[in-house]
């Protein structure tokens, strides 16, 4: 019987031993006790700066709530939303441990940016008489053959005839003449390896032809336009109307999939397009694409890294007869003219 208990309580000893093993704290715990904090920036400039702490934490890993997705070790960072408006984000911090583990230490915390205080970085006012300003604009010449074309029935030219500035203000001009075996000319003046830029709020003041037939525009290409080609390099259309639709506004995006007749396009009627200027404004973040005309947004389309609008672009601004968006000229026409007061970038 004497053995009997011994063993018995050898065994009870073993049990208690195996049980304390078990119950152990392990070698490498997952993080836990995760704490926020963010401070926004009170001066528009869109800094949030951000500070977290957890026990067993090596390094963090930030989801901005915009897409964009960041490793911190230390845990603190300061944080520019590029945002033109009062955005609310949801930030999510996910804490690892060496091992990566970050079981149970993921959190998020919501955070109200204010608007950024943008500054004028490009513009031309168009404030001197004559050309162009050539150290800001380049020229395309010809005509849709060239590559570039939407059966358009205008030869592109670079003569003060076809786009001059005069008294403050761009003066693009469609004329009926014969050139070159074109019954038209006009201008097509590009930004083009003169000035390219990502994100910023574009304004554009402008006054369209009434002419049918007539398709102004004011637009951008991507600067990687000559090695990817179109619709790979996208386009954006800040401001398009044709004359046999006076006062409809168009915006639109043209990219892979969403190309020719199938754009994302938006669309608005103004009062006196022709007859007064108004203000064609772009707004262009990682996260959206907005456009407005005199304040009021009429079109917005969500940004992502899955179309190409994410890297430099450059202008354009042109004024086409026909083609596929301009239609059928008044055979009456003689001659209109496009007039841009200032396109501006801010940032």
């Amino acid at each position: 019987m004497k053995y009997l208990l011994v063993n018995f309580a050898a065994i009870i000893s073993l049990n208690v031993f195996a049980s304390c093993k078990k119950a152990e704290t392990p070698k490498n715990p997952a993080p836990s006790n995760i704490v926020i904090n963010a401070i926004v920036s009170a001066d528009g400039s869109g800094n949030v700066d951000f500070t977290v702490t957890a026990t067993n934490a090596v390094t963090y890993s930030f989801e901005f709530g915009n897409g964009e997705v960041q490793d911190v070790p230390t845990g603190a960072i300061t944080y520019k939303y590029a945002t033109v408006g009062t955005i609310d984000y949801t930030v999510t911090v996910t804490a690892k441990n060496s091992a990566g583990l970050s079981a149970s230490g993921k959190k998020t915390i919501s955070v109200t940016v204010v608007p950024v205080k943008q500054k004028l970085v490009w513009s031309d006012e168009f404030d001197k008489n004559g050309p162009p300003d050539a150290t800001k604009w380049g020229y395309d010449i010809g005509t849709g053959a060239s590559g570039w074309g939407n059966n358009e029935l205008q030869y592109y030219t670079n003569r003060v005839e076809n786009a001059v500035v005069d008294n403050g203000i761009l003066k693009v001009k469609s004329i009926k003449e014969n050139f070159s075996g074109s019954a038209y000319t006009s201008a097509r003046l590009l930004s083009k390896g003169k000035y390219e830029f990502k994100y910023g709020t574009v304004e554009v003041r402008a006054k369209v032809p009434a002419a049918v037939g007539t398709w102004p525009a004011v637009w951008m290409l991507g600067a990687d336009f000559a090695t990817v080609g179109w619709p790979a390099c996208g386009e954006t259309d800040i401001l398009e109307h044709r004359g046999s639709e006076l006062n409809t506004i168009v915006a639109a995006l043209h990219y892979p999939g969403r190309s020719g007749g199938n754009p994302v396009k938006g669309q608005t009627v103004i009062q006196n397009a022709s007859t007064e200027f108004h203000v064609y404004k772009f707004e262009w973040t990682s996260t959206s694409m907005q456009f407005f005309v005199d304040g009021k947004l009429f079109h917005s389309v969500v940004n992502s890294p899955a179309i190409p609008y994410n890297k430099n672009f450059f202008f354009l601004v042109n004024l086409a007869m026909g083609g596929g968006f301009g239609g059928p000229v008044d055979p009456t026409f003689t001659n209109t003219t496009f007039e841009v007061d200032y396109i501006r970038v801010y940032q």
